[in-house]
């Protein structure tokens, strides 16, 4: 498939590696830099969400989503593991539950660019122990620059594959490609967040590390199965 981001926030937080590994499967080990693992929450913008060579339906293709995510090695290989994928579109919310195996939900969002911040706002569109929320605001502060290898910025970001787990605990991973990230500074004003809330995960105090892309077109292929 083909995927362009835009208007996207990393948005990470530190934390102890037994944390993360106790809500991660067991057939994943939790990745660490410098002793702590990460935590990510990832606003953004989709659009040209499609099949490759097919066009793509304006309606359908372009939407709001935002990840909770951390990362982890399998067999060597480097990649992001997802705890939720929030989207606008209930139709691509099944399709990727179905093509994936990811653990995306279905909420009502919004992103508007105002006076060079980004407001945006998701509720999830349930009312059980997984009901979360994110509310928040901003915008780059600085020039752009891309991560050095070795450094913290690389190993957040530049993950080239992801892996999911199905209810059978089979593990699935999918390769995706793209261009070295345009990085910039930012800064984030933080509303309110429950995110992480259903999953036991309680986020620190301390300001989060902060990264923002305007836009990273994406490639990404179907999963096989490797555990």
């Amino acid at each position: 498939m083909h995927i362009s981001w835009h208007e996207l926030l990393f948005v990470h937080w530190p934390l102890p590696p037994e944390v993360l590994a106790s809500v991660v499967p067991a057939s994943l080990p939790v990745d660490t830099f410098d002793g702590h693992a990460w935590l990510g929450i990832v606003p953004f913008r989709m659009t040209n969400v499609g099949p490759r060579s097919v066009p793509t339906l304006p309606w359908l293709s372009a939407f709001p989503e935002l990840n909770v995510r951390t990362y982890v090695t399998v067999g060597g290989k480097p990649g992001v593991f997802f705890f939720s994928l929030d989207a606008a579109r209930a139709l691509a919310v099944i399709g990727a539950r179905i093509a994936f195996h990811l653990p995306y939900f279905h909420a009502r969002m919004s992103l508007r660019r105002a006076d060079g911040w980004i407001d945006y706002a998701t509720q999830r569109v349930r009312r059980d122990r997984k009901a979360a929320t994110f509310v928040g605001r901003y915008r780059p502060t600085g020039a752009t620059f891309e991560s050095g290898e070795g450094s913290l910025e690389s190993f957040l970001t530049n993950r080239y594959c992801l892996y999911a787990v199905d209810l059978r605990g089979r593990v699935f991973r999918s390769e995706i490609d793209h261009a070295p990230w345009a990085l910039q500074p930012a800064e984030l004003s933080i509303e309110a967040n429950t995110m992480t809330r259903w999953l036991g995960l309680y986020l620190p105090t301390s300001p989060p590390l902060l990264h923002y892309s305007e836009r990273q077109d994406v490639v990404v292929w179907l999963p096989e199965r490797v555990v």
